[in-house]
């Protein structure tokens, strides 16, 4: 009898929990600093994500080593369901090059696929090339002397360019940096001549002019700026799109993360949100947590691979 009574208290007090959580702010590690795209997705989501969870979403911008520092710290927090992480594609690579990287399929929890983004291919005013033709010609006229900007070692804009310049022959110069927003200041400075980088990040300086287009990752040209040719214009079947997923450490109970795994897509589904990431450049997804985790490993072992046998190592 005592058994039993102990067993109705365990059950009732973690019903009670159940049904109060979250009962105070949910932190949300973004990876990388603030002004990127990742961060950009963040803050699009926060307000309808707070609005259906009913506490405060806090952004916590942990930026370093293309993202690991971030993941790392997300993983290794207390799995009590007020920690979760919004990863770039990076996530899919960064075990394959730091040494310090946590695997992500140990460590954290795949909940869903947010939204995906092509990248597009910007140049500085200044760089001649106004196409992929001629960008070609002149990096096999000057091998090594066009600039290219990542936000790291076998991000997807540094593997974007490694595949082109197989595609094409051609040899350029690798200049990383530490997120997003360095890279767009970097492209802004013309300190770079080139670089993929995220739609929705590089829209805005694109329509004032302030960089150029030359192609975009897409399978079709953007609505937004129509005469941007796609990628798979010049190099059949190439495309380079980015994708943002949201994750918790190992360990929390499923029921916390069933809860902020739908109102996470209320909050991509919600009207205004949604046109806002639509306008942006985004394509919302969502999906289950094994369709997410099924992509991921996908992705890991395609870009394993390519960077295995490439050689690229941190810089």
């Amino acid at each position: 009898m005592i058994r039993l009574l102990g067993v109705l208290l365990l059950l009732a007090s973690f019903n009670a929990t159940a049904q109060s959580y979250p009962a105070k702010p949910v932190r949300l590690v973004v990876p990388w600093p603030a002004g990127g795209t990742t961060d950009l997705v963040a803050r699009m989501v926060q307000p309808k994500l707070q609005e259906f969870l009913g506490v405060q979403v806090i952004i916590d911008n942990k930026g370093g080593a293309a993202g690991s520092i971030g993941a790392n710290e997300a993983a290794r927090a207390a799995p009590d369901g007020y920690t979760y992480l919004m990863v770039f594609d990076t996530h899919a690579t960064n075990h394959h090059i730091f040494k310090d990287a946590l695997d992500p399929f140990k460590h954290l929890e795949h909940l869903m696929l947010m939204v995906t983004s092509p990248s597009t291919l910007v140049a500085v005013p200044n760089f001649g090339p106004n196409n992929l033709k001629d960008l070609v010609a002149r990096a096999k006229q000057e091998p090594g002397k066009v600039t290219y900007a990542s936000v790291g070692s076998a991000s997807s804009n540094h593997l974007g360019i490694l595949q082109m310049e197989q595609a094409a022959g051609i040899r350029m110069t690798h200049i990383p940096y530490k997120g997003g927003g360095p890279l767009i200041q970097a492209l802004l400075g013309q300190q770079v001549d080139i670089s993929f980088v995220s739609t929705p990040l590089i829209l805005p300086h694109l329509k004032s002019g302030k960089v150029k287009g030359i192609a975009t990752g897409g399978l079709k040209r953007l609505a937004q700026m129509p005469e941007i040719p796609t990628l798979s214009e010049t190099f059949p079947g190439m495309q380079m799109v980015s994708w943002f997923g949201l994750l918790a450490p190992v360990g929390v109970p499923k029921d916390m993360t069933a809860r902020v795994r739908r109102d996470m897509q209320r909050a991509l589904e919600d009207p205004g949100t949604r046109q806002k990431l639509i306008d942006g450049g985004f394509d919302v997804v969502g999906g289950s947590p094994e369709e997410f985790h099924k992509f991921v490993q996908g992705e890991s072992d395609k870009l394993g691979k390519l960077i295995r046998d490439s050689g690229i190592k941190v810089e």
